[in-house]
């Protein structure tokens, strides 16, 4: 898998072997976790299971997020269709610096329309999870669902957001996205 650059934004890699223990820490991040379908620690046993039937998929990719040579985070591409559509996720190394996210969904789109050719990224996002709700629009994803106590977390039930952007869609807004020079970054 090639690397994918956005100037000025970062960098999507392909996931390393010596990358999975660093994953695995992010994820079990309390911070990281509470915003999971699964909130329970993950052995590294487990974590290498899961690794191996991801690299044999054909419907799966994952990416660390860099800049400047840092690895900050973790993107997925899941469930991608014949129909043009995927799921997407993420998250940040709990030291990643403010607006990692913001370039994170950025560098994201970028890849999912141009490199992907995707008509449609999905997420599903924790209705508590407001903040990623409220970034997910900010970026031009509508919401396509809500569902109530869908997903069982520990003893109680969540409900779920699911929302879409679209290929056209995300074209007439491209620009406002894209920062033109280091300085448009600093913010």
């Amino acid at each position: 898998m090639t690397p994918f650059d956005l100037p000025y934004v970062g960098r999507l890699r392909a996931v390393a072997s010596d990358d999975l223990e660093m994953m695995l820490a992010w994820r079990n991040a309390p911070n990281v976790c509470a915003n999971m379908y699964s909130q329970q620690e993950i052995a590294l046993s487990e974590h290498l299971t899961w690794w191996d039937k991801i690299k044999a998929s054909n419907r799966d990719v994952y990416f660390i997020f860099e800049q400047g040579g840092t690895p900050l985070g973790v993107v997925s591409f899941n469930d991608i269709s014949a129909h043009q559509t995927a799921f997407w996720a993420f998250y940040a190394s709990p030291e990643a610096p403010k607006c990692t996210g913001s370039r994170m969904e950025t560098i994201t789109l970028e890849y999912c329309f141009s490199q992907l050719e995707l008509n449609k990224l999905c997420c599903e996002v924790l209705k508590f999870n407001t903040a990623v709700v409220g970034l997910h629009k900010k970026f031009g994803f509508v919401e396509e669902g809500f569902f109530q106590d869908q997903r069982r977390i520990g003893t109680h039930y969540a409900s779920v957001h699911r929302l879409a952007v679209f290929a056209s869609q995300r074209a007439n807004r491209r620009a406002d996205f894209l920062p033109a020079t280091p300085s448009e970054t600093t913010s």
